[in-house]
């Protein structure tokens, strides 16, 4: 089974030439982390030399829809995936399963999520040389705590309100319940406001 010893000739190169922290988080912290076109780059020409091919196959997605603090949308995707590892020489194989997991407010969480499920194949298979913690991910994203069903319905009766006296005694109402989250408490004031707006 020949595809053992080519996982082992990418593992030497990668040994004596890693792959380095050379992005920075452009959010939070700032830390350092190395991005999926990092790993592409150095690992395709060793797969090349070597005659190994990397196949992913995606067994399942999932998705969750979180708010940031700013309440815009983010999206939550955790995907479970293999990769074969096959060499071109007798096509015997090897499968690295993983998880991948990202965040995005449009529609790249799944791309994203794919590329952290090869990258931490890669890092796991072939050993590669790593320094400090194992952060990925060039942003991140500041998530609040889900609305629950009281206050969805106390934000719909706040949309309801016929008049400033029940919006004044709803509101109230609604920020006493809310007044551990802040996220909660600025979506009142917004929806506050606007039936303000709308009543006057």
């Amino acid at each position: 089974m020949k595809v053992y010893k080519a996982i082992n000739s990418v593992q030497t190169a990668l040994s004596k030439i890693g792959i380095s922290k050379d992005r920075t988080n452009s959010q939070g912290s700032g830390y350092k982390f190395r991005g999926i076109d990092d790993v592409y780059n150095a690992l395709s020409p060793l797969l090349a030399e070597h005659g190994l091919c990397i196949l992913p196959r995606m067994l399942s997605r999932e998705i969750v829809e979180r708010m940031s603090k700013s309440g815009s949308a983010l999206f939550y995707v955790t995907v479970e995936a293999e990769f074969d590892f096959v060499s071109a020489e007798d096509g015997s194989k090897h499968t690295v399963k993983t998880f991948g997991e990202a965040m995005d407010s449009g529609d790249k969480a799944t791309n994203k999520a794919m590329s952290a499920a090869y990258k931490y194949a890669a890092f796991q298979a072939f050993a590669i040389p790593t320094e400090g913690d194992n952060d990925a991910d060039s942003h991140t994203h500041e998530v609040s705590i889900p609305l629950d069903n009281t206050m969805i319905d106390l934000l719909s009766e706040i949309g309801a309100c016929s008049d400033m006296e029940t919006l004044a005694k709803v509101y109230e109402e609604a920020k006493l319940y809310a007044k551990h989250y802040p996220q909660w408490l600025k979506l009142l004031v917004i929806a506050k406001d606007t039936m303000k707006a709308k009543l006057k």
